[in-house]
């Protein structure tokens, strides 16, 4: 796994312990087991919706016009719903880029 044995994921574990705490862990892990689900929930639905793509022919590129939402706007719109830090992380970084943007 990642050439990381014992002692290593022990100490990643224990620094994770000290960032979020004890009471935020559970809450993390419920957040990130849903946007996983979700993530194979709309996998799922945009093979299904799809029926005519083999995968012999994923390297020609589908109409943009007919493409529902892209699978990374679900999934990052879920994880923000189920992770209250990344929502105010996302919007920090938005105001970041338009001072950046003024500045420039």
């Amino acid at each position: 796994m990642f050439g990381l044995g014992p002692t290593e994921l022990i100490i990643i574990a224990i620094i994770i312990l000290l960032i979020f705490g004890a009471k935020r862990l559970p809450e993390i892990g419920k957040g990130m087991g849903g946007a996983i689900k979700e993530f194979k929930k709309v996998k799922k639905e945009i093979t299904s919706e799809d029926p005519d793509v083999q995968p012999q022919d994923t390297h020609k590129t589908p109409e943009k016009a007919n493409t529902p939402p892209a699978l990374e706007d679900k999934v990052v719109n879920k994880v923000m719903d189920q992770m209250p830090g990344v929502k105010q992380a996302m919007h920090v970084k938005k105001k970041a880029e338009q001072i950046k943007k003024i500045i420039d």
